[in-house]
């Protein structure tokens, strides 16, 4: 049977600062971040399973990236824990802000490496993850490729 693939869409608002970048990025700020998933598998052939005709249930890739991603980096703040930004982290988690300390400076293209692996390790063996798009703002997104990796 072919391998298909399919693509799941999500949204969510996450501030960042760029430690050390010379451009008003370094400043902290938020971006309504659109994220697209896209995983590639064989339908499902017995026609006695529940979920028959699909790669994957939406619900199920919908359950790991709400998990992994969403409900982590939805309304909270991503900074460099390896920068002096972690005084302000530490700072603003002292007056009940939502802080990410990540071992990487969050850029789009980062966080998108950091997304890949995070859902590749809770897809089932028969489902690969494909793609990922990334997009920060209406002109601007960072892809991730299996095939690149």
């Amino acid at each position: 049977m072919s391998k298909i693939r399919i693509t799941k869409q999500f949204s969510f608002e996450t501030g960042h600062a760029l430690y050390g970048y010379d451009g008003k990025c370094k400043n902290v700020h938020g971006h309504s971040y659109r994220l697209n998933v896209t995983v590639i598998g064989i339908p499902i052939s017995d026609t006695t399973n529940v979920k028959f005709g699909m790669v994957i249930d939406f619900g199920d890739l919908k359950k790991i990236v709400k998990e992994e991603i969403v409900d982590v980096f939805d309304h909270a703040t991503v900074f460099n824990k390896n920068t002096p930004h972690v005084e302000l982290a530490k700072e603003l988690k002292d007056r009940g802000h939502n802080i990410l300390l990540v071992d990487y400076q969050p850029t789009s293209e980062m966080m998108v490496i950091d997304f890949a692996e995070k859902i590749k390790q809770r897809l089932p063996n028969n489902i690969k993850l494909h793609s990922l798009k990334l997009q920060e703002t209406a002109t601007s997104f960072a892809e991730w490729y299996a095939s690149d990796n």
